[in-house]
């Protein structure tokens, strides 16, 4: 046995995440990690990787060392900080505080590198990002980069926090095939997933049951027998959330005309022509590295080039003398990334109010009366019980949960969800698409929608655009 673990047990604080759990993996072993969140599947990948403290015992065979790919990565700039601010990446002076790949990784592409190396660089394609800013990468991108680096100390385990999360189609299928080839060759992975997600190449899943325990199955088996379980939406408080919704005069939630975005030689954005109009609900697809993000940024007012092209929000040019927080009242938004700019003393109650003014944080004193709409937007998405802990000690589906209430909030005339079911369980995922649903059929929300799954789309989107290489190739 590469891996022998017995009675592992870990705490977070006062809460037992992990408890008593016991499972063996032989060499070249491909193993799927699943549960609802707070389960502890990233927890047992960091206690495996010597990240956290447990009890019980954790047996490598002799030599062998363990490798972690984070979910997020942080990276350093040219100034050795990691305090980048969301919208670096779309202004291109700061953008060139990043690292290039090259200097991320300098052995890889060294002249005198070694076969081993070589072939890391050859498996992920990395010569074609040879000298792209860390900032620019694209999730696809970024976690071949962070792959080949796990990779580069030659371990016997490898262990991946949630690795397809984020990535399109093609993205996922090299993924995978790269996975299985590294495998082949004897290296054990271990992987967090969605339940309902668990790719082919997944020979045993280990199923936790957010009880402390789990299960180790054949990948067979448990595709078998997996049920999800659907959640009941509180119709009538909902009901009390939705009076007032989004109301408002404009006509056109957005209008771009002939937009086009660069940064140094890369054209990411080209001749873009899209009207959104008020109760309108789109879905934006592409694959990674397709400018989904900075189409998105144009909108939000998180982009400087939006001043350089002619773009109308809610019925007024770009330009024209708005401020940035004339734009921002008028949209809920969530990201991917977006809980990474919290301050670590945010609570989860703070960071939902934070959605009423617009800010990364709370900033100012809540009254009873947004209080009490905060207080019912977290009960919404059982959230309530958590509403005085820290949001980042919160597990990963949870701080993207409560990020979503937070843009639902202030009750915005335009949701810009980007990607807002990465990291959810399938009982979060299915309850948060119900709420979306619930509102768009109650009231004239307009919604722009990101996902890399079609299944995750609510049944309330009824428009498409799909970007590839920056061009506009889908418009439904």
């Amino acid at each position: 046995m590469i891996l022998q673990v017995q009675q592992l047990s870990v705490k977070r604080g006062s809460n037992s995440v992990l408890h008593d759990l016991n499972f063996s993996l032989l060499k070249g072993a491909i193993v799927a990690i699943t549960g609802p969140s707070g389960s502890g599947k990233t927890t047992l990948l960091e206690a495996l990787s010597g990240k956290l403290f447990y009890s019980g015992t954790i047996h490598l065979e002799e030599g062998v060392k363990l490798a972690l790919v984070a979910q997020q990565h942080q990276f350093r700039n040219l100034s050795h900080t990691d305090t980048f601010y969301y919208q670096q990446r779309f202004n291109s002076f700061d953008a060139d505080d990043a690292l290039t790949v090259e200097a991320e990784l300098p052995q890889l592409f060294a002249t005198d590198t070694d076969e081993r190396m070589q072939n890391i660089r050859i498996l992920f394609g990395l010569d074609t990002l040879l000298h792209r800013r860390l900032l620019h990468l694209s999730n696809g991108e970024n976690k071949r980069l962070q792959l080949a680096k796990a990779l580069m100390d030659a371990p016997g385990i490898l262990l991946l926090d949630n690795p397809f999360t984020g990535l399109d189609t093609a993205a996922r299928v090299v993924l995978e095939e790269s996975l299985v080839h590294l495998a082949s060759e004897g290296l054990t992975i271990l992987f967090s997933c969605a339940a309902s997600k668990v790719p082919a190449m997944a020979q045993l899943v280990l199923a936790l049951d957010g009880k402390g325990g789990g299960q180790l199955l054949p990948a067979e088996t448990y595709r078998a027998t997996y049920r999800m379980q659907v959640p009941q939406l509180n119709a009538a408080l909902l009901q009390q959330l939705l009076p007032g919704h989004a109301i408002s005069d404009f006509t056109m939630a957005v209008r771009m005309v002939d937009v086009n975005v660069r940064y140094g030689d890369k054209q990411v954005l080209q001749h873009i022509n899209w009207e959104v109009r008020r109760g309108e609900r789109w879905s934006l697809s592409g694959p990674n590295g397709a400018g989904k993000s900075t189409l998105l940024s144009l909108i939000t007012a998180d982009n400087p080039q939006a001043y350089a092209n002619e773009i109308y929000l809610f019925d007024r040019r770009r330009g024209s003398g708005e401020t940035i927080w004339d734009i921002k009242k008028n949209i809920g938004f969530v990201s991917p990334e977006l809980h990474l700019n919290f301050d670590k003393t945010s609570t989860v109650s703070d960071t939902v109010a934070s959605g009423l003014f617009d800010t990364i944080g709370l900033f100012r004193p809540v009254t009873e009366s947004q209080r009490k709409n905060v207080k019912d937007w977290l009960q919404l998405l059982s959230l309530d019980v958590y509403a005085n802990k820290l949001l980042w000690q919160m597990p990963l589906g949870t701080q993207r949960l409560v990020l979503l209430a937070r843009a639902l909030v202030k009750q915005p005339p335009l949701l810009v969800l980007d990607e807002p079911l990465q990291g959810l369980d399938e009982q979060q995922a299915a309850q948060f698409r119900a709420i979306i649903d619930a509102i768009c059929s109650h009231t004239q929300q307009t919604m722009i929608f990101v996902s890399h799954y079609t299944e995750d789309l609510p049944e309330a989107v009824t428009f498409h655009l799909k970007l590839e290489e920056g061009k506009v190739i889908a418009h439904v």
